[in-house]
């Protein structure tokens, strides 16, 4: 593959170039030369695009895909499809599958079917079998089968001492531990957040207070074991204090946020519309202050899609009974771009890939092109017709957004709008 980007704004802090217009030439999918003004050869691809920026390529933490199991949700090859048409060049898949990817096997076979594609695919190891919450998975196992952190999705660790356990054994390989923030003995069977719009609307509610209770439980564990943790989506005021803390104590954790949780209050549950029945719920407005105010400290270290396809007989049905999930990677972009400026977008787009994956690939000679291609102008409303996805459970739609996603170069490949 060999390409010529014509006029590109860098925003990547590693680079010398950071903040300069330039042509970066590409060829057989590494960075050759960067310079004010090249001209194209007969062999290479020219990639022209208004207000075009170029940043390292963005890391999704925390995607769906269906596959194996649920392909009718989301196949691997559409789902990585979908990943670069959003601008991400590597995502970490959950586990969510049937079977539940708990196996060496499970995840060698998440690897083998990422394959050939621009957007690399990195499996997260379901941390129970069948995560189940009652015995450990094969964690090492899973690691050296390609598995780069371990948890399980949207289900919370009941029991301290297998997260105990969990932590300290895999600090043996430098094994990464997820702990999804919600109690569930707390959260009982409801289905928004707990407040004022719960009350109006009749339905039941999810307390903040089921969130930081198992925050602070796990961060004590953290303290007590050592080991690496991430928190993925907190959504509270509270959570976002507790983690302040921890990292002020030097504790290794990390956490995430949706972009949904960030972007909406529970305000639009007014419409009983269930693509807005996600987890941990859409909170309060001083909730989503305090998590933005965290964003933009660095207190919480990235941003997600949290992507979850569902069809239609899982959403389309009576708020109760409806799953929890929302698709949100193709307005993910557009929607963060609103938030904070695109500097930051950028850090949060890219945090991810340092902390679970350790590698950056800085724009620089002599280094893979692993990048995204984006403009931060214009202002548009977000439509059905914009969502790739097989399904189309998205919470963003007719929701204001901002700039374009044109595509990505990596592993090779370019895959542009």
């Amino acid at each position: 593959m060999n390409a010529l980007i014509k006029a590109a704004t860098v925003i990547d802090n590693q680079s010398p170039h950071h903040g300069a217009t330039v042509d970066i030439r590409i060829k057989d999918g590494k960075i050759v030369q960067i310079a004010k003004k090249l001209s194209a050869t007969s062999d290479e691809q020219l990639i022209q695009k208004e207000n075009l920026y170029v940043s390292q390529g963005w890391f999704d933490s925390s995607v769906s895909m269906g596959e194996p199991g649920y392909e009718e949700r989301e196949t691997i090859k559409n789902g990585l499809h979908v990943a670069a048409k959003s601008g991400f060049t590597g995502v970490l898949v959950n586990p969510n599958t049937n079977p539940v990817i708990d196996t060496s096997s499970a995840v060698a076979f998440i690897k083998k079917m990422g394959e050939g594609v621009a957007t690399s695919i990195y499996p997260i190891g379901a941390l129970t079998k069948k995560s189940t919450g009652v015995d450990l998975a094969e964690l090492y196992d899973m690691q050296q089968a390609g598995a780069v952190a371990f948890g399980d999705y949207q289900k919370s660790i009941k029991n301290p001492n297998l997260l105990k356990i969990a932590l300290q054994y895999a600090q043996g390989f430098q094994g990464m531990v997820l702990s999804f923030p919600q109690n569930d003995q707390i959260a009982g069977v409801g289905q928004v957040n707990e407040g004022p719009v719960s009350t109006r609307i009749g339905l039941k509610g999810i307390p903040a207070i089921a969130e930081s209770l198992q925050v602070t439980r796990d961060l004590h564990i953290l303290e007590y074991t050592g080991g690496k943790l991430h928190i993925p989506t907190i959504s509270t005021k509270a959570s976002v204090a507790l983690i302040k803390e921890a990292k002020n104590k030097g504790l290794d954790v990390s956490c995430s946020v949706a972009i949904h949780n960030l972007f909406f209050t529970d305000d639009v549950l007014e419409t009983f519309d269930t693509n807005y029945k996600v987890i941990p719920p859409l909170r309060e407005r001083d909730d989503v202050d305090a998590l933005i105010t965290g964003v933009k400290e660095g207190i919480i270290d990235m941003v997600t899609s949290d992507h979850n396809p569902l069809d239609i007989e899982r959403k389309h049905v009576e708020f109760d009974n409806a799953m929890f999930g929302t698709i949100s990677q193709e307005a993910m972009f557009g929607a963060l771009l609103t938030l904070v400026s695109e500097k930051k977008a950028i850090q949060l787009l890219t945090n991810a890939r340092k902390r679970f994956i350790q590698s950056t690939y800085t724009i620089k000679k002599d280094t893979e092109a692993n990048l995204t291609l984006f403009s931060t102008k214009g202002n548009y409303q977000f439509k059905e017709s914009d969502i790739v996805s097989k399904s189309k459970n998205a919470s963003f739609i007719d929701a204001k957004l901002k700039g374009q996603v044109y595509g990505v170069i990596a592993n090779n490949k370019i895959e542009l709008t």
